[in-house]
Order: C-alpha cells, then sequence, then structure tokens
C-alpha cells in the first residue's frame, strides 16, 4: 500500500498550489459579498460561469494528450512544443475575435453598456489556456513544488489587486485619479485576474527546461485525434458544471430579480469548494499516476484502492462542511446566506464528480476516448431537462439537484462501461456502505436540532467520529496498521 502513501504525497503537494491559492482566492467571497451586492455578484458569477466553458474550448483536451504522448523525454519535448504552439495560435486568435466582437456579445448578455468585460475575460482565457501546457510539464516532471509557487503567485496577485482597486483606490482620491476610471468597480475584478494571468504566463516562459524548442505536423495530428473526443466531453462536463450558473439567470422565475438569485447561488457554490480542493490536488497527482502505472501486474488493484480511499476522505469532507455550514456561512456576507441550503445538494454533486475522474479512467487508458463523449453529453441531456423542469419551480435548488442527478447517472454509466471494456475490481459493496453511513449520519446531525452551541458541535464531531468507525472495522484497519502506514518509508 506504499502507492497511496506516495500518491496522498504528491497530492498533498499539488495540494500547495490548489489549497492555497484557493484559499487565498477564497479570501475574496467575504470580500466581495460584502462590497458588491447580489446583482453585481451576479455579473460577476455568470461571467466566470462562461470562463469555465471557454476554457475547455481553448485547451481542447491537449494537457491530457501531453501526458498520453510524453513516454519518453524525446518524445515530451516534441509534444510539448507542438501542444504549446498549437495553443498560442487558438488562444491568439480568440483574443482578437472576442476583441472585435466584445459589443455585440456584450449586448446580447444584457450588458450593453460593458464591451470591455468581454475583452478583459476573453484576455485572461487566452493566457490561462497558454498556460495549461507549461504547468503540464511541471507536472511531468514532478516539479511539484514549483507548480505551486507559481499558482500561488499568480493568485497572491489577484487577491492584493483585487484588494487595492476596489477597496484602496476608492478611499483615496490621489489613487483613484491614477488608477480608476469611469463605469462599475465589477471590471476591476477581471482586470486584476488578467494582469496576475500575464504575469503566470511570463514567469513559465522564463523557467527554465519548458521553453519549446520544435513543432511537429505528425504529434499535432496525433494529439488532436486523441484529444479532440476530450474536448467534446470536456464541453458537455463543463455543460453540467458551470452552465447551472448561466441558465439560471434565464429560466428563473418572473417575479425575482434574476441576478439577484445568481448572486445568492454563485456565493454559496463557493461554500462547496473545499470538495473541489481535494478533488483537484487529487487530480494533479493521479492523472500521471494511471498513466505511469498503466499495464502493471497490479495496476487494477492499485486503481481499485484509490478510488475506495478517494471516496472515503471525500466523505469526510462532505460531514465536515455539510455539518458545520453555520460556522462556513461567515465566508459569505450576510446578505448572501438565505442559500445555505444548497451546500450540501453542491457537496454530495462534487463527490460524484470525483468519483467519475477515477472510474474515467479507463477510456483514457484504452485510447477510447469517445466514451467520455458518450457520458458527459448524456449528462448533460439530463441536466439541461432538470434545469428547465426545476429551475422555474424551485429556482436555485433546482440548478445544484439538476447537478447532482447529473453526476450520479454519469458515475453509474461510465462504471458500467468500464467493467466492459476495462474491468477494474472496485470494491462497490464497500463504497456504497460509506456512501450510505455518511449520508444517514449527516441528515441526523444536520436536522437533530441542539439549542446549545457546544453540545451541538460535540454530537457533530461524534458523528464524523462514527462514520469513520464503520470504515475502520470494515476495512479492519489496526491502530498498528496505521502506525506503521504512516512511517512506512516509500
Amino acid at each position: 500500500m506504499h502507492y497511496i502513501k506516495k500518491l496522498a504525497g504528491q497530492t498533498a503537494l499539488y495540494g500547495l498550489s490548489s489549497v492555497v491559492p484557493r484559499l487565498l482566492n477564497y479570501m475574496l467571497v467575504p470580500f466581495h459579498t460584502r462590497v458588491f451586492n447580489q446583482p453585481e455578484y451576479g455579473v460577476i458569477t455568470e461571467m466566470y460561469a462562461y470562463m469555465a466553458l471557454l476554457l475547455i474550448l481553448l485547451t481542447y483536451g491537449m494537457e491530457t494528450g501531453f501526458f498520453r504522448f510524453s513516454s519518453n523525454e524525446e518524445n515530451s519535448n516534441t509534444t510539448y512544443s507542438t501542444a504549446f504552439y498549437s495553443l498560442l495560435t487558438t488562444s491568439s486568435f480568440f483574443i482578437f475575435l472576442m476583441y472585435f466582437l466584445s459589443g455585440s456579445i456584450s449586448t446580447a448578455l444584457g450588458y450593453p453598456s460593458n464591451p470591455e468585460y468581454i475583452i478583459y475575460l476573453a484576455a485572461i482565457i487566452g493566457l490561462d489556456a497558454l498556460s495549461a501546457i507549461p504547468f503540464a510539464k511541471l507536472r511531468l516532471m514532478n516539479r511539484a513544488l514549483t507548480f505551486s509557487m507559481v499558482k500561488i503567485i499568480g493568485v497572491v496577485i489577484n487577491v492584493f489587486l483585487n484588494i487595492f482597486f476596489i477597496k484602496i483606490c476608492p478611499a483615496s482620491p490621489t489613487l483613484s485619479g491614477i488608477f480608476l476610471t469611469s463605469g462599475s468597480l465589477v471590471q476591476y475584478v477581471f482586470i486584476s485576474n488578467l494582469i496576475s494571468s500575464a504575469v503566470v504566463i511570463i514567469i513559465l516562459l522564463f523557467i527554465s527546461d519548458i521553453l519549446p524548442t520544435t513543432f511537429s505536423f505528425g504529434r499535432l495530428k496525433e494529439l488532436l485525434i486523441y484529444s479532440f473526443p476530450l474536448l467534446v466531453s470536456g464541453l458537455g462536463g463543463t455543460t453540467n458544471e458551470s452552465f447551472d450558473r448561466i441558465f439560471l439567470k434565464h429560466l428563473i422565475s418572473t417575479d425575482k430579480d434574476p441576478l439577484y438569485e445568481l448572486g445568492i447561488y454563485g456565493s454559496n457554490v463557493k461554500l462547496a469548494v473545499l470538495m473541489v480542493l481535494f478533488i483537484q490536488m487529487y487530480r494533479y497527482a493521479a492523472e500521471p499516476f494511471f498513466f505511469a502505472n498503466e499495464g502493471k501486474k497490479d495496476s487494477k488493484s492499485m486503481y481499485s484502492n484509490l478510488l475506495k480511499y478517494f471516496v472515503v476522505f471525500t466523505l469526510l469532507i462532505f460531514m465536515g462542511v455539510g455539518l458545520f455550514t453555520d460556522i462556513f456561512q461567515f465566508l459569505v456576507g450576510k446578505d448572501f446566506r438565505e442559500g445555505l441550503g444548497v451546500v450540501p445538494i453542491l457537496l454530495l454533486a462534487n463527490l460524484f464528480y470525483g468519483i467519475f475522474f477515477n472510474v474515467s479512467i479507463w477510456y483514457k487508458l484504452t485510447n477510447k476516448t469517445w466514451y467520455g463523449v458518450y457520458y458527459t453529453f448524456s449528462g448533460a441531456l439530463i441536466t439541461l431537462i432538470l434545469y428547465f423542469t426545476l429551475i422555474p419551480v424551485i429556482g436555485y435548488y433546482g440548478a445544484a439537484i439538476a447537478r447532482l442527478v447529473c453526476y450520479i447517472f454519469m458515475t453509474v454509466i461510465c462504471i458500467v462501461g468500464g467493467q466492459k471494456h476495462y474491468p477494474i475490481p472496485y470494491d462497490f459493496k464497500r463504497i456504497a456502505l460509506y456512501i450510505v453511513s455518511a449520508i444517514v449520519l449527516f441528515i441526523i446531525g444536520y436536522y437533530f436540532t441542539i439549542p446549545n452551541k457546544l453540545l451541538a458541535y460535540t454530537f457533530r464531531i461524534f458523528l464524523i467520529s462514527g462514520f469513520l468507525l464503520v470504515v475502520f472495522f470494515t476495512e479492519k484497519f489496526s491502530f498498528k496498521q496505521i502506525l506503521q502506514f504512516i512511517k512506512h518509508d516509500s
């Protein structure tokens, strides 16, 4: 089981690039929800929802393709250069296209006076897409610390500039006259992000060993053939992940302010971020691990164990955040807390998204990436049906439920396909036991009201401990085994 400790160590190290930046970025949630009203925050939520979709489009699966075709150092250099120049070309074209269409797009979105939103957003997306391959090269080279530090630098710049432009400058007539222009302060959220993205790509381009040197049309063809299905499935996946914030504005009941509801929902989506943080950390470490161990004698057994312990850890996050939302609520402004009820639903949805990532490795390892298209677009279809059915009736709760149902469905059909084409002996009985146990204990803690805060928190900790006992007894862990695992030199 040493590989689990090794992967856990890599996950923790990549956590520097995921947790620390996200936590720093998370400072912007209490900040933004206290300086912007709900409709203004709704604008920010909508713009970043589009960003998630367009970033998938602009990277078009090249990151995973890069890992797939970088089997040795020679292939790695050629693949890196080819992928980098491909993204440079498409990102540049996208930025120029959006610049000329910014007026029409901003009018269509309902912001005719703010075409600059589109220009800033396009530049951010283009730069972030271009940085994907240099970051992937750092992961391939196991330069996790460098990877993390570059990410952290970018986020620190973004957070500082947000505070500088939105809080410090307006309070100083001198600074305001120098740095601020007319218009809404919302634009400075995007300006801050743009500056930080530009700094990050400059740093990446000057880090040794990752500057591109060659280009191969043959390798580009291989990359595109392999990655195109990942692009299509990624677009479908983004429909499931981000379109809730896009459709909510258009499907919400007419007696409500769409941007107000979007602002409420968008801020509470952020409260489910801890689950997303861990999944991103795990994904950074696990994806190269899956490819590196393909074909080894015990690889399928390793994949099976990783899924099981991944589920256990994410369930702990689900219970920890879900049972203590009355503490986490202070991360958003007081006027945004009416939507706290969606947080447990979103946590579960993110959990199943993480399970889907694990079980979907089968079609990436077997080059059957078109299955990803089938799964994600099947999920997207269900998502859209539920959006149109539920959002007009129950508002943003409908969006959250749609996301959960979608990821459960995608996980199930992916497991069925995987067991047919690339069977991995997942322990579904234990996984199901852990999921059901955690949900039951969560429901008890969530709905059982104890007036005394200290007793309430003690009771919730007791429930989380109860879940851990279920895991320990089921896995037949002893205290001695746990100590040996911790001390084991991988």
